[in-house]
């Protein structure tokens, strides 16, 4: 991010968590600025921008929450996460109810901080993308190539430098992946990436089209090759000249098809149905698949030659749930496509609504999400979506192992791991432990020994 938005104001009037504070940020690259009340925070965010603000609760002459609605009546910038020792549920509430973006339970750990204002950037990082995303969209110029390709992650990083070092050649391109993760996205990214771009791109889906229309449909036909061709068809290979043909399903490509289609890749010309003679083609090939093209080949039901042929550079695209960190941008970056469709404002995702998300398995991959997101915006017509707003699909659950049940062992793994956290708060004070475990210090050191902390 640039200089200017890695400003964080902190709001506390303990000079020592100020201090703290300070050196953890710091430390990260951040610009601190700090103020002892609510309002010398205001008038540090009327004098300056700062991109994140770290206001306490409690506080003398204006708590937190003063300092909170305050700040939305002037219309101060700056995403606000509220810190507070004296946490409950209510209060969270409350403070996301007056424009805070996130509540941290103190005492925290640095990592804990640090953990809380990297995704509060990320956030407003996906806004600022999503406002240029809106602009291109109002100017009628939405991003071509890989820069359609909404994404976050470095499995998604990686596909795409695969894609943009493939684009340059002129070989066959075989995309594999679970269904709903954007094969045709990415086919279609090449295409634009390539100098073929403005050329034709074409897709057939193989599964949907049967044998004998489909062999018409790729290669074309002379007139009176069968009954019904009243007239000639030039086909896909043809409609395609200088462009891209992608052949979606190709694991579902009928068998006794599989030769011509090879011949075709190697020899770069088509024979029409009905027709002696073969026509060059220039056409780059680009398949796809959710199959195991591999297990196909195994199993006799796809020739090797021809996988071979397709897979001169494979691309495999991973799981929605492989990479929850694309949830985000993706999220941003459909809602406003939704709801534009939809004709209603463009609402607002919650943080826990985000998170659910982020948590969800997602067979369906992205198409499941852009469902989902869909059918919320029909029945959820607030301005922010909660969580429990979500219109989620039910999957079926795994089946439960009975040997897992052990109450006792539970309470066992429960114990040792708030211990261990207790601990690890206090730096491995054992008497601080204790207060907060609410137990006796004798209790506490009998349990370590047992626990073998």
């Amino acid at each position: 991010m640039k200089a200017a938005e890695r400003k964080i104001l902190i709001v506390d009037d303990e000079a020592p968590m100020r201090h703290m504070l300070r050196m953890v940020l710091e430390r990260d690259g951040y610009s601190v600025a700090e103020a002892a009340n609510g309002r010398q925070g205001l008038d540090c965010l009327q004098a300056g921008h700062y991109a994140m603000v770290l206001c306490d609760i409690r506080m003398p002459e204006m708590e937190g929450l003063a300092f909170l609605k305050e700040k939305q009546a002037r219309q101060l910038g700056g995403t606000v996460i509220m810190m507070s020792a004296y946490g409950s549920v209510d209060t969270a509430v409350e403070c996301m109810k007056q424009g805070a973006y996130d509540y941290i339970s103190k005492p925290f750990r640095p990592d804990e901080i640090l953990l809380t204002v990297r995704k509060a950037e990320e956030r407003l990082q996906l806004r600022q993308e999503n406002v240029q995303l809106k602009k291109n969209m109002q100017r009628g110029s939405r991003p071509q190539g890989v820069a359609a390709v909404v994404h976050r992650s470095a499995l998604m990083r990686g596909v795409l430098e695969t894609v943009q070092k493939a684009a340059a050649a002129n070989a066959p391109v075989l995309i594999t992946g679970p269904t709903g993760t954007g094969k045709e996205l990415i086919a279609r990214a090449l295409h634009a990436e390539s100098d073929r771009a403005e050329r034709p791109f074409l897709a057939v889906n193989c599964s949907a089209i049967p044998a004998g229309l489909l062999e018409s449909e790729l290669f074309g036909h002379a007139k009176g090759a069968f009954t019904g061709a009243d007239r000639s068809r030039t086909g896909l290979f043809g409609a395609a000249g200088g462009g891209t043909l992608l052949l979606d399903e190709i694991g579902d490509f009928p068998l006794e098809l599989q030769p011509k289609l090879l011949r075709v890749l190697q020899e770069r010309e088509v024979r029409r149905v009905g027709e002696s003679q073969s026509t060059p083609v220039d056409v780059r090939v680009v398949a796809a698949t959710a199959k195991n093209l591999r297990q196909a080949v195994a199993d006799g039901s796809f020739r090797e030659d021809l996988f071979y042929r397709l897979a001169v550079v494979a691309i495999e695209l991973p799981a929605l749930a492989e990479r929850p960190e694309d949830i985000a941008p993706l999220v941003d970056c459909y809602l406003s496509r939704i709801a534009a469709r939809l004709k209603r404002p463009v609402p607002e995702m919650s943080p826990a609504a985000l998170t659910r998300l982020e948590k969800q398995p997602w067979p369906g991959n992205i198409r499941e999400l852009l469902n989902v997101l869909e059918k919320t915006l029909v029945l959820c017509r607030e301005e922010t979506i909660g969580e429990h707003d979500l219109v989620l699909h039910d999957h079926p659950k795994a089946p439960i192992d009975a040997s897992t049940l052990s109450l006792k062992q539970a309470i066992v793994e429960l114990e040792r791991d708030y211990i261990g956290k207790a601990l690890e708060v206090t730096g491995g004070n054992r008497t601080q432990a204790a207060k907060i475990l609410e137990i006796s210090l004798r209790s506490l050191i009998y349990k370590i020994k047992d626990y073998g902390l």
